[in-house]
Protein backbone atom coordinates (compact mmCIF):
# COMPACT_ATOMS: atom_id res chain seq x y z
CA UNK A 1 0.00 0.00 0.00
CA UNK A 2 1.36 3.41 -1.02
CA UNK A 3 2.29 5.77 1.80
CA UNK A 4 1.19 9.40 1.37
CA UNK A 5 2.41 12.57 3.15
CA UNK A 6 -0.79 12.95 5.19
CA UNK A 7 -1.00 9.33 6.37
CA UNK A 8 -1.24 9.02 10.15
CA UNK A 9 1.64 7.82 12.27
CA UNK A 10 0.35 4.85 14.24
CA UNK A 11 1.73 3.48 17.50
CA UNK A 12 3.56 0.18 17.47
CA UNK A 13 0.85 -2.27 18.47
CA UNK A 14 1.92 -5.38 20.33
CA UNK A 15 0.60 -8.55 18.70
CA UNK A 16 0.11 -12.22 19.60
CA UNK A 17 1.73 -12.09 23.01
CA UNK A 18 -0.50 -15.02 23.98
CA UNK A 19 -1.49 -17.48 21.25
CA UNK A 20 -4.88 -19.24 21.27
CA UNK A 21 -3.23 -22.62 21.82
CA UNK A 22 -1.70 -21.31 25.04
CA UNK A 23 -4.58 -19.08 26.16
CA UNK A 24 -4.25 -17.71 29.70
CA UNK A 25 -6.79 -17.66 32.49
CA UNK A 26 -8.51 -14.32 33.20
CA UNK A 27 -11.61 -13.44 35.23
CA UNK A 28 -14.93 -11.84 34.37
CA UNK A 29 -14.84 -8.42 36.05
CA UNK A 30 -18.29 -7.15 35.04
CA UNK A 31 -21.25 -8.01 32.84
CA UNK A 32 -24.14 -5.66 32.16
CA UNK A 33 -26.67 -5.05 29.41
CA UNK A 34 -25.85 -2.45 26.74
CA UNK A 35 -29.47 -2.21 25.59
CA UNK A 36 -31.73 0.58 26.77
CA UNK A 37 -35.29 -0.73 27.03
CA UNK A 38 -36.65 -3.75 25.17
CA UNK A 39 -34.93 -5.13 22.08
CA UNK A 40 -34.91 -8.30 20.01
CA UNK A 41 -31.15 -8.40 20.60
CA UNK A 42 -29.24 -9.23 23.76
CA UNK A 43 -25.95 -7.36 24.02
CA UNK A 44 -23.72 -7.15 27.07
CA UNK A 45 -20.76 -4.98 28.03
CA UNK A 46 -18.34 -7.47 29.55
CA UNK A 47 -15.19 -6.61 31.50
CA UNK A 48 -12.29 -9.07 31.67
CA UNK A 49 -9.64 -8.84 34.39
CA UNK A 50 -6.18 -9.68 33.02
CA UNK A 51 -4.31 -9.08 36.28
CA UNK A 52 -1.26 -11.30 36.60
CA UNK A 53 -1.29 -12.46 32.97
CA UNK A 54 1.18 -11.51 30.19
CA UNK A 55 -1.68 -9.56 28.57
CA UNK A 56 -1.94 -6.99 31.34
CA UNK A 57 -1.35 -3.50 29.93
CA UNK A 58 -0.71 -4.69 26.36
CA UNK A 59 -3.88 -3.66 24.49
CA UNK A 60 -4.56 -0.54 22.45
CA UNK A 61 -8.07 0.77 21.79
CA UNK A 62 -9.22 -0.72 18.49
CA UNK A 63 -7.44 -4.06 18.86
CA UNK A 64 -9.18 -7.35 19.61
CA UNK A 65 -8.64 -10.30 21.91
CA UNK A 66 -9.42 -14.00 21.63
CA UNK A 67 -11.79 -16.07 23.77
CA UNK A 68 -11.40 -19.85 23.88
CA UNK A 69 -14.57 -21.63 24.99
CA UNK A 70 -14.05 -24.80 27.05
CA UNK A 71 -15.18 -28.12 25.63
CA UNK A 72 -15.33 -29.58 22.13
CA UNK A 73 -17.31 -28.85 18.98
CA UNK A 74 -19.68 -31.17 17.07
CA UNK A 75 -16.68 -32.77 15.36
CA UNK A 76 -15.05 -33.62 18.67
CA UNK A 77 -12.35 -30.97 18.37
CA UNK A 78 -11.51 -28.20 20.87
CA UNK A 79 -13.44 -25.01 20.11
CA UNK A 80 -11.62 -22.51 17.92
CA UNK A 81 -10.74 -19.08 19.24
CA UNK A 82 -13.27 -16.28 18.67
CA UNK A 83 -12.10 -12.68 18.36
CA UNK A 84 -13.83 -9.78 20.11
CA UNK A 85 -13.14 -6.07 19.63
CA UNK A 86 -11.85 -4.17 22.62
CA UNK A 87 -14.46 -1.70 23.90
CA UNK A 88 -12.12 -0.12 26.43
CA UNK A 89 -9.44 2.57 26.02
CA UNK A 90 -5.76 1.65 25.98
CA UNK A 91 -5.51 2.28 29.74
CA UNK A 92 -8.33 -0.18 30.33
CA UNK A 93 -11.54 0.22 32.29
CA UNK A 94 -9.49 0.67 35.46
CA UNK A 95 -6.90 3.16 34.20
CA UNK A 96 -4.15 0.57 34.72
CA UNK A 97 -4.65 -1.62 31.64
CA UNK A 98 -5.61 -4.60 33.78
CA UNK A 99 -9.33 -4.70 32.93
CA UNK A 100 -10.38 -4.71 29.27
CA UNK A 101 -13.92 -4.91 27.94
CA UNK A 102 -15.90 -5.99 24.91
CA UNK A 103 -19.40 -5.64 23.47
CA UNK A 104 -20.87 -9.12 23.07
CA UNK A 105 -24.12 -9.90 21.27
CA UNK A 106 -25.77 -13.27 21.81
CA UNK A 107 -26.12 -15.08 18.47
CA UNK A 108 -29.61 -16.61 18.39
CA UNK A 109 -30.89 -17.66 14.98
CA UNK A 110 -32.91 -20.22 13.06
CA UNK A 111 -30.48 -21.41 10.39
CA UNK A 112 -31.25 -24.22 7.94
CA UNK A 113 -28.51 -26.75 7.26
CA UNK A 114 -29.02 -29.01 4.24
CA UNK A 115 -26.39 -31.41 5.57
CA UNK A 116 -28.18 -31.85 8.90
CA UNK A 117 -31.69 -33.39 8.59
CA UNK A 118 -32.67 -32.01 12.00
CA UNK A 119 -32.05 -28.46 10.76
CA UNK A 120 -32.99 -28.71 7.08
CA UNK A 121 -36.31 -26.84 7.41
CA UNK A 122 -34.84 -23.80 9.16
CA UNK A 123 -36.79 -24.17 12.40
CA UNK A 124 -34.20 -25.56 14.84
CA UNK A 125 -32.58 -22.89 16.97
CA UNK A 126 -28.89 -22.12 16.54
CA UNK A 127 -27.07 -20.59 19.48
CA UNK A 128 -23.67 -19.02 18.92
CA UNK A 129 -21.20 -21.11 20.90
CA UNK A 130 -18.92 -18.39 22.23
CA UNK A 131 -21.25 -15.40 22.42
CA UNK A 132 -23.82 -17.17 24.58
CA UNK A 133 -21.21 -18.83 26.75
CA UNK A 134 -19.47 -15.51 27.36
CA UNK A 135 -22.73 -13.70 28.13
CA UNK A 136 -23.65 -16.47 30.59
CA UNK A 137 -20.51 -16.03 32.69
CA UNK A 138 -20.76 -14.32 36.05
CA UNK A 139 -18.36 -11.97 37.80
CA UNK A 140 -15.39 -14.00 39.03
CA UNK A 141 -15.80 -16.81 36.47
CA UNK A 142 -12.75 -17.94 34.52
CA UNK A 143 -12.34 -17.10 30.83
CA UNK A 144 -9.38 -18.17 28.74
CA UNK A 145 -8.07 -15.40 26.51
CA UNK A 146 -5.37 -14.65 23.93
CA UNK A 147 -4.07 -11.68 21.91
CA UNK A 148 -3.64 -8.85 21.22
CA UNK A 149 -4.78 -8.93 17.58
CA UNK A 150 -4.72 -6.15 14.98
CA UNK A 151 -2.28 -3.31 14.39
CA UNK A 152 -3.90 -0.80 11.97
CA UNK A 153 -7.32 -0.10 13.48
CA UNK A 154 -5.91 2.11 16.22
CA UNK A 155 -5.72 5.82 17.00
CA UNK A 156 -2.66 7.74 15.73
CA UNK A 157 0.21 8.50 18.06
CA UNK A 158 -0.80 12.19 18.04
CA UNK A 159 -4.63 12.17 18.14
CA UNK A 160 -4.81 15.96 18.03
CA UNK A 161 -3.13 16.00 14.60
CA UNK A 162 -6.27 14.55 12.98
CA UNK A 163 -10.04 14.88 12.73
CA UNK A 164 -12.25 11.79 12.72
CA UNK A 165 -15.32 10.25 11.10
CA UNK A 166 -16.30 6.98 12.78
CA UNK A 167 -18.87 4.65 11.16
CA UNK A 168 -20.36 1.84 13.26
CA UNK A 169 -23.12 -0.70 12.87
CA UNK A 170 -24.28 -2.93 15.72
CA UNK A 171 -21.49 -4.23 17.93
CA UNK A 172 -19.08 -2.46 15.58
CA UNK A 173 -19.50 0.37 18.08
CA UNK A 174 -17.11 -1.42 20.46
CA UNK A 175 -13.77 0.05 19.32
CA UNK A 176 -15.25 3.55 19.13
CA UNK A 177 -16.35 3.41 22.75
CA UNK A 178 -12.70 2.88 23.66
CA UNK A 179 -11.33 5.41 21.21
CA UNK A 180 -13.77 8.16 22.13
CA UNK A 181 -13.16 7.50 25.83
CA UNK A 182 -9.48 8.00 25.10
CA UNK A 183 -10.08 11.14 23.04
CA UNK A 184 -12.57 12.92 25.29
CA UNK A 185 -12.83 11.36 28.76
CA UNK A 186 -9.33 10.25 29.66
CA UNK A 187 -7.95 8.01 32.40
CA UNK A 188 -9.30 8.19 35.95
CA UNK A 189 -7.62 10.73 38.23
CA UNK A 190 -4.75 9.26 40.17
CA UNK A 191 -3.84 6.62 37.60
CA UNK A 192 -0.37 6.69 35.98
CA UNK A 193 -2.04 7.14 32.58
CA UNK A 194 -3.83 10.29 33.77
CA UNK A 195 -0.53 12.04 34.46
CA UNK A 196 0.41 11.54 30.80
CA UNK A 197 -2.96 12.58 29.34
CA UNK A 198 -3.07 16.00 27.72
CA UNK A 199 -6.78 16.59 28.30
CA UNK A 200 -9.75 16.24 25.95
CA UNK A 201 -8.89 16.20 22.27
CA UNK A 202 -10.05 19.37 20.47
CA UNK A 203 -10.24 17.75 17.04
CA UNK A 204 -13.53 17.43 15.19
CA UNK A 205 -15.06 14.00 15.85
CA UNK A 206 -18.17 12.57 14.17
CA UNK A 207 -19.68 9.20 15.13
CA UNK A 208 -22.30 7.74 12.76
CA UNK A 209 -24.06 4.84 14.50
CA UNK A 210 -26.40 2.61 12.50
CA UNK A 211 -28.95 0.31 14.12
CA UNK A 212 -32.23 -1.37 13.06
CA UNK A 213 -34.26 0.17 15.92
CA UNK A 214 -33.70 2.86 18.53
CA UNK A 215 -33.62 0.19 21.22
CA UNK A 216 -30.60 -1.37 19.47
CA UNK A 217 -28.42 1.70 19.99
CA UNK A 218 -25.51 0.69 22.23
CA UNK A 219 -24.00 3.01 24.87
CA UNK A 220 -26.49 5.57 23.55
CA UNK A 221 -26.89 7.57 26.77
CA UNK A 222 -23.13 7.82 27.24
CA UNK A 223 -22.56 9.11 23.70
CA UNK A 224 -25.39 11.63 24.02
CA UNK A 225 -23.93 12.95 27.25
CA UNK A 226 -20.51 13.37 25.63
CA UNK A 227 -22.06 15.17 22.66
CA UNK A 228 -23.81 17.58 25.02
CA UNK A 229 -20.60 18.45 26.88
CA UNK A 230 -18.05 18.43 24.02
CA UNK A 231 -18.93 20.83 21.16
CA UNK A 232 -16.34 19.19 18.89
CA UNK A 233 -18.10 15.79 19.11
CA UNK A 234 -21.16 15.05 16.95
CA UNK A 235 -23.20 11.89 17.47
CA UNK A 236 -25.40 10.80 14.53
CA UNK A 237 -27.87 7.94 15.00
CA UNK A 238 -29.24 6.23 11.89
CA UNK A 239 -32.24 3.93 12.36
CA UNK A 240 -32.96 1.68 9.37
CA UNK A 241 -36.05 -0.42 10.14
CA UNK A 242 -38.46 1.80 12.02
CA UNK A 243 -41.36 3.09 9.95
CA UNK A 244 -41.03 6.79 9.23
CA UNK A 245 -43.92 9.31 9.22
CA UNK A 246 -43.56 9.35 5.43
CA UNK A 247 -43.76 6.12 3.45
CA UNK A 248 -40.90 3.69 3.89
CA UNK A 249 -38.23 3.08 6.47
CA UNK A 250 -35.18 4.93 7.69
CA UNK A 251 -31.78 4.97 5.97
CA UNK A 252 -28.69 2.89 6.52
CA UNK A 253 -25.49 4.58 7.68
CA UNK A 254 -24.10 5.03 4.17
CA UNK A 255 -27.39 6.53 2.95
CA UNK A 256 -27.26 9.04 5.78
CA UNK A 257 -23.65 9.83 4.88
CA UNK A 258 -24.49 10.33 1.18
CA UNK A 259 -27.50 12.57 1.78
CA UNK A 260 -25.62 14.78 4.25
CA UNK A 261 -22.43 15.11 2.26
CA UNK A 262 -22.58 18.91 2.54
CA UNK A 263 -22.17 18.49 6.30
CA UNK A 264 -19.20 16.15 5.98
CA UNK A 265 -17.59 17.71 2.90
CA UNK A 266 -15.41 20.32 4.69
CA UNK A 267 -14.10 17.60 6.97
CA UNK A 268 -13.44 15.16 4.12
CA UNK A 269 -11.60 17.81 2.10
CA UNK A 270 -9.16 18.34 4.96
CA UNK A 271 -5.93 16.36 4.87
CA UNK A 272 -6.24 16.00 8.66
CA UNK A 273 -9.26 13.71 8.48
CA UNK A 274 -9.26 9.96 9.08
CA UNK A 275 -12.16 7.56 8.46
CA UNK A 276 -12.75 4.47 10.60
CA UNK A 277 -15.53 1.94 9.86
CA UNK A 278 -16.43 -1.12 11.94
CA UNK A 279 -19.31 -3.56 11.52
CA UNK A 280 -20.62 -6.29 9.25
CA UNK A 281 -18.63 -7.03 6.11
CA UNK A 282 -20.06 -5.05 3.22
CA UNK A 283 -20.84 -1.91 5.20
CA UNK A 284 -17.86 -0.25 3.55
CA UNK A 285 -19.38 -0.61 0.07
CA UNK A 286 -21.90 2.20 0.48
CA UNK A 287 -19.40 4.45 2.24
CA UNK A 288 -16.85 4.00 -0.57
CA UNK A 289 -19.46 4.66 -3.23
CA UNK A 290 -20.72 7.79 -1.48
CA UNK A 291 -17.18 9.15 -1.17
CA UNK A 292 -16.39 8.54 -4.83
CA UNK A 293 -19.74 9.89 -6.08
CA UNK A 294 -19.10 13.14 -4.20
CA UNK A 295 -15.60 13.39 -5.69
CA UNK A 296 -14.07 13.07 -2.22
CA UNK A 297 -12.40 9.67 -2.50
CA UNK A 298 -8.87 11.00 -2.99
CA UNK A 299 -6.80 10.35 0.10
CA UNK A 300 -9.19 7.65 1.34
CA UNK A 301 -9.56 5.23 -1.58
CA UNK A 302 -7.39 3.63 -4.25
CA UNK A 303 -9.55 2.82 -7.28
CA UNK A 304 -8.37 0.22 -9.78
CA UNK A 305 -7.96 1.39 -13.38
CA UNK A 306 -10.59 -1.14 -14.46
CA UNK A 307 -13.40 0.93 -12.91
CA UNK A 308 -11.77 4.35 -12.49
CA UNK A 309 -13.38 5.69 -15.67
CA UNK A 310 -16.86 4.47 -14.74
CA UNK A 311 -19.38 6.61 -12.87
CA UNK A 312 -19.32 5.56 -9.19
CA UNK A 313 -23.12 5.17 -9.23
CA UNK A 314 -22.68 2.34 -11.75
CA UNK A 315 -20.17 0.39 -9.68
CA UNK A 316 -21.42 -2.99 -8.55
CA UNK A 317 -20.92 -4.34 -5.06
CA UNK A 318 -18.51 -6.92 -6.44
CA UNK A 319 -16.46 -4.25 -8.24
CA UNK A 320 -16.23 -2.14 -5.10
CA UNK A 321 -15.13 -5.11 -2.99
CA UNK A 322 -12.53 -6.28 -5.52
CA UNK A 323 -11.33 -3.08 -7.16
CA UNK A 324 -11.24 -0.49 -4.39
CA UNK A 325 -8.83 -0.47 -1.49
CA UNK A 326 -8.75 1.92 1.47
CA UNK A 327 -5.66 4.04 2.00
CA UNK A 328 -3.92 4.53 5.34
CA UNK A 329 -6.40 7.33 6.08
CA UNK A 330 -9.36 4.94 5.88
CA UNK A 331 -9.36 2.14 8.47
CA UNK A 332 -11.67 -0.88 8.18
CA UNK A 333 -12.57 -3.55 10.70
CA UNK A 334 -15.37 -5.68 9.21
CA UNK A 335 -16.46 -9.20 10.10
Amino acid sequence: MTVHPHDPTLPEARMHIVLPGAAVSAKIASSESCIAGKSASFVRHIGVDLTGTPLEGTFLAGQSFGVVVPGIDVKGRPHKVRLYSIASPSYGEDGLGRVISTTCKRTIEEIPDENDPSRSDGHPLFLGVCSNWLCDQKVGDEVRVSGPNGKRFVLPTDPSAHDYIFFATGTGIAPFRGMIHELLVGPPAGSPAHALWGGPCRSRIHLVMGAPYRTDLLYDGWFRELASTHPNFSYHTVISREVLPAEGHGPHAHHYFATRMNLFKPLLESTRTLIYACGLAGMQVGVFQALAAAGLGDGYLTVHDEIAALAPASWTTEQIKRRIRPTHRCMLEVY
